[in-house]
């Protein structure tokens, strides 16, 4: 496929805002690329998310492509120097909101997908544009592959082009501290929540965390604390409760992930309740995902037929991929984390280019990762 039929995709992917559940008309623009480029069949799933599928000519195993197509939105008070929606190209830059977290991905990976030779493919390749991705990782891919039946996932969340075989996991802590209200003029005939809040948070930041060689250090963060009741008018704050982002590693489970926590009691020296968030978030469709904001880590040995067959994909196309993992959670959190499904990532981007202010994907690298997905999709179907 022509070069400036993917970068008009690129942009026109950037143009349509796609908060998550309202990615209705971004789907309707991929559905609509997915047909132009010949895939052998196009459809939308129960979430909305988009899946076309290109048949080789021999049977074989599938290989499922996943790029979420929802974006996070504009921060208030931020500035950006250029439209977020206007897909703007200057100086070999594609700009706007979704351009590097992964619309240019998504574009690269349908274009990639259509260029190969499908006489030379045993089995299938199926490329999934999902929703939801942001708020709930992992969720509306695991409807998608309940349809595709995949045997091995490539997730496109940015990599700087290089392939990566794992990545962590990312749970929602709540914790919630009771204690006793009264008048403000008479605080010792309370007991402030804030206050026993305020010890278990120190304890928190005390915790010995686990280390992983590919994964890197797993981590405890606060992102949110408030109080009950709020605003507090001359009354001692009953209930408090803080919120923390716990980014995981392989092979650790909620009951790993809360019972260090769950420890913590006699620091507060007030009730405390220890729990994972659960999500609930409506599709476009109308459809509800609900769960515990538990999403796993995961990882495959570098000598995995997978990891193998990608690399050698990549370097086919004429690319030169390092090996790593994803700091942050993606959907691989189900393909990899949940079902087991062999899983690695490749796309264009830096993992700190996604979320910016001026948001922006060098062409360049979305050309080159239109190239790496075909590499990787014919030499993964090879056929033998």
């Amino acid at each position: 496929m022509a070069d400036q039929d993917l970068i008009q995709l690129a942009q026109a992917l950037v143009r349509v805002p796609s908060l998550s559940g309202e990615e209705r008309a971004v789907v309707e623009v991929i559905l609509a690329a997915m047909r132009a480029l010949g895939y052998d069949e196009v459809f939308t799933d129960s979430n909305g998310s988009a899946v076309g599928i290109i048949r080789g000519a021999r049977p074989g195993p599938t290989l499922l492509l996943d790029a979420h197509c929802d974006t996070v939105g504009i921060a208030p008070g931020s500035t950006w120097t250029r439209d977020p929606f206007a897909g703007e190209l200057d100086g070999g830059w594609l700009y706007g909101r979704g351009a590097a977290d992964m619309k240019g991905a998504l574009a690269a990976m349908l274009h990639g997908a259509a260029a190969v030779d499908r006489a030379r493919l045993a089995g299938q390749v199926a490329v999934s544009a999902t929703v939801l991705e942001e708020v709930m990782e992992g969720v509306s891919l695991g409807t998608v592959m309940e349809r595709v039946r995949p045997d091995c996932v490539v997730i496109g969340e940015a990599t700087e082009l290089n392939l990566n075989r794992g990545g962590r996991g990312r749970a929602e802590i709540q914790l919630e501290t009771v204690g006793r209200p009264a008048h403000s003029s008479s605080p010792q005939l309370g007991l402030n929540a804030v206050h026993a809040m305020l010890r278990v948070v120190d304890g928190v930041e005390r915790l010995a965390l686990g280390q992983d060689p590919v994964l890197g250090p797993a981590l405890l963060a606060l992102t949110d604390i408030i109080s009950d009741p709020y605003p507090g008018y001359s009354v001692i704050p009953s209930r408090c409760r803080a919120t923390y982002d716990r980014r995981l590693l392989a092979g650790e489970t909620p009951a790993q992930v809360l019972g260090a926590l769950q420890a913590l009691p006699t620091l507060a020296g007030a009730e405390l309740h220890v729990a994972l968030a659960q999500g609930e978030h409506t599709a476009y469709t109308g459809a509800v995902l609900r769960g515990p904001k538990f999403f796993p880590a995961w990882v495959f040995p570098e000598e995995h037929p997978l990891v193998q067959g990608a690399l050698r994909g990549l370097r086919a196309a004429g690319l030169a991929p390092r090996l790593g993992a994803y700091r942050f959670c993606t959907n691989a959190a189900y393909s990899a984390g949940r079902a087991g499904v062999p899983t690695v990532g490749f796309g264009p981007a830096a993992e700190g280019d996604a979320h910016v202010v001026d948001e922006r994907l060098a062409v360049a690298d979305l050309l080159a990762a239109a190239r790496g997905y075909r590499g990787i999709v014919e030499a993964v179907l090879a056929g033998g």
